[in-house]
């Protein structure tokens, strides 16, 4: 209890701080999302990535010299699933490890029933339940985060399985509110991801990406990222799964984003 009170007191005093003058410049550039955003919005983010950089570890990984830029425009998008909710800045969490660019791990991967491949995998990012870490490709990162209106953003996947994280389980559900939130939740992800699947087995075209067919979990990834970059076509063809994340995110994109509706 007194050290809730200690962080609380911690955090507010963060977010009170004057905001460095170059974050806004930087931001502008590199996350077009920023400029959309409300001028009200802007300050929350800015807000709440003065605690994100404050309480999270970077580490340059691979030869990479970190630079502000690389810190803020990471911190920035992990900080927009924050906006407008009670959080504790995933706590699950403690470093974020950037590589330069595709990096290699090395891993077991699971087949069907007893049998496990042994390999190396090339990857752009990855996070995973306990590992404390989320780790990134900065070109990949930067990439996404500049076209932001592809449906694909690195940085907001890998936050999206940290907030899923914090029920400490991973099924591609975070912490809801109530439990009709959770029956509701469960009954619209659920239609929803078998509906993904069988487009993906049919080779039929989805607003979504289809890796979101690889599991619960990578769905409620994939879908975050369409919310955020492609508003507009997610709510034209799954109202009921946009109304979800609207009720989760506190946030209606669609407001903001000046996005065509091309369904492909």
């Amino acid at each position: 209890m007194v050290f809730g009170f200690f962080k609380r007191r911690r955090r507010r005093n963060l977010r009170g701080q004057p905001i460095p003058p170059t974050w806004r410049s930087t931001l502008t550039h590199n996350l077009p999302v920023f400029r959309r955003l409300p001028l009200e919005d802007q300050a929350e983010l800015l807000r709440h990535v003065q605690v994100f950089l404050a309480e999270k570890r970077f580490e340059g990984c691979g030869g990479l010299e970190l630079t502000d830029e690389i810190r803020l425009t990471i911190a920035a998008q992990a900080c927009l699933l924050l906006l407008h909710r009670e959080t504790d800045y995933y706590p699950e969490l403690s470093t974020i490890l950037v590589y330069p660019s595709t990096y290699i791990a090395h891993e077991e991967r699971h087949l069907e029933g007893p049998i496990w491949e042994q390999g190396a995998q090339h990857l752009l990012g990855h996070t995973q339940h306990r590992l404390g870490a989320v780790i990134l490709a900065w070109d990949a990162a930067k990439r996404s985060a500049v076209n932001s209106s592809n449906g694909r953003n690195l940085v907001l996947h890998e936050f999206a399985h940290q907030l899923d994280f914090e029920d400490h389980a991973t099924d591609g559900t975070p912490v809801l509110a109530t439990r009709s939130d959770y029956a509701t939740w469960s009954r619209v992800m659920r239609r929803e991801f078998k509906a993904l699947r069988a487009a993906d087995e049919a080779g039929i075209p989805t607003v979504l990406d289809t890796y979101g067919a690889t599991n619960p979990a990578e769905f409620f990834a994939v879908v975050t990222e369409t919310f955020f970059e492609r508003p507009h076509a997610l709510r034209a063809v799954h109202p009921q799964l946009y109304a979800e994340l609207e009720r989760f995110y506190r946030q209606d994109p669609a407001r903001y984003f000046a996005e065509p509706v091309e369904i492909n």
